[in-house]
């Protein structure tokens, strides 16, 4: 009996998923545990693993297409069974484009069920395995360009028109013909010659759709920055013994790893939310949660938006073993391969931009949780001690809070008990 391969919820909010590649192809046998296709989902790339042994038949998305969790999205069936008429795909199911396909979809009511025909090769330029937008996949194909040979400079390596255009400018003329000769076949204006200093690749502006994780960040900022009646503290902090210590340390640890500021601000914040239990809290709509484990989410940019892996009991580790986890979570968060584990059940997260060079910014909080610590740069500044005037490295830390769980007075002895423990690392050992 065949098999639907559904569009399955890989992480805990995801709604809708984006095909990225097939590891099958239609008439590929398969066995039940391998893995069909990567699903870019709103934290992160995943596998779509198949369910049965049999041959894959009637695949119904294409690469790039975007489609609800439950649509059916190809079908499992034994050698030589019958399965019937195409599966369907609701009429939402989008391309690269974000917009209804209209070619293998067709165009139907926003009610009813559509067939989708198997995903069918690009015929003339071969663009099947190479992200591109729908734009310059489809000056390549007009034009004869093979999209494999061009190196894409859009969101996540995509191909967009500059880069067709780049591509010949190691040949004269050839700049102008590859968007010129796709330009006349669709009867449009070609743009007057320009100064080569002045000169601009593509059109006016490119529309470029939402990623998956852009959508999530999107919908969760209207979520929190709406509802969640943020207030800020901002508190500056002398990290000259922070520095000494990890100084000290780094010497001593060899090829073991090294500690770095922000592994330091991670462990000290962790600890300080052992001993302020009210702000290591989850907003519940009719109670509070207050987290007796300290799990620290970690803000991390990647190429399309962020994510805050999760080093969960952070109070708990080493410094070492914290610097290491960072690195290993912030490494996978960037090559989109994160788990649901690793990303989600936060109690409180740090939002890092000292390596930008930013001096102090406010964090948007991320629900439930209801406080988040925006970090800036550690810089020297002159600062009056002992009566004279001297350099000291000094580190700005605003703490967004959720007044709904957090007041004005436990955020600030929160502060202040952090603020104590980076002044003195060794009272992080009270």
């Amino acid at each position: 009996m065949a098999t639907k391969v559904f569009m399955e919820a890989l992480s805990p909010t995801m709604e809708e998923g984006r095909l990225v590649k097939w590891h099958k192809q239609e008439g590929d046998a398969v066995k039940a545990g391998e893995t069909l296709a990567e699903v870019e989902t709103d934290k992160a790339v995943m596998d779509l693993i198949a369910r049965a042994d049999g041959v894959l038949r009637q695949v119904a998305v294409t690469e790039g297409q975007t489609v609800p969790v439950g649509s059916v999205v190809a079908v499992i069936a034994a050698p030589g069974e019958s399965v019937g008429s195409p599966v369907t795909t609701p009429a939402a199911v989008t391309s690269g484009s974000g917009k209804p396909e209209t070619g293998n979809v067709g165009v139907a009511s926003t009610s009813a069920p559509v067939a989708v025909a198997p995903a069918q090769a690009v015929s003339g330029a071969d663009t099947s395995r190479v992200k591109a937008s729908p734009l310059a996949k489809r000056i390549a194909k007009e034009a004869g360009v093979d999209l494999k040979r061009v190196t894409g400079s859009g969101p996540g390596g995509r191909v967009v028109r500059r880069d067709l255009e780049a591509a010949g400018r190691g040949e004269q003329g050839e700049v102008r013909s590859v968007a010129a000769s796709a330009a006349v076949q669709r009867s449009e204006p070609l743009p007057s010659p320009v100064s080569p200093v002045a000169a601009r690749s593509g059109g006016a502006y490119e529309d470029v759709p939402l990623t998956q994780i852009r959508k999530t960040i999107a919908k969760r900022l209207v979520t929190s920055l709406g509802p969640v009646p943020h207030f800020f503290l901002t508190s500056e902090v002398d990290m000259e013994r922070a520095a000494e210590a990890r100084d000290a340390l780094n010497p001593q640890l060899g090829d073991r790893g090294k500690v770095s500021f922000n592994d330091i601000i991670v462990k000290a914040t962790a600890l300080a939310l052992t001993k302020h239990r009210a702000c290591n809290a989850w907003f519940q709509e009719d109670h509070i949660r207050y987290w007796n484990e300290v799990h620290l989410g970690m803000a991390v940019a990647v190429e399309d938006g962020l994510i805050t892996p999760v080093i969960r009991n952070a109070d708990l580790k080493p410094l070492l073993e914290i610097g290491q986890e960072a690195k290993q979570l912030a490494d996978k968060a960037r090559s989109r391969r994160l788990q649901p584990s690793e990303y989600t059940g936060s109690t409180f997260s740090v939002s890092n931009l000292g390596m930008f060079d930013i001096d102090q910014f406010t964090a948007v909080i991320n629900p439930p949780e209801a406080g988040i610590l925006a970090v800036g740069t550690i810089t020297p500044k002159p600062v009056v001690v002992d009566g004279q005037v001297v350099p000291r490295r000094r580190l700005r830390l605003t703490m967004s809070c959720d007044h709904r769980v957090i007041d004005g007075a436990t955020g600030a002895a929160f502060l202040k008990t952090l603020k104590e423990m980076l002044e003195n690392p060794l009272a992080m050992l009270l």
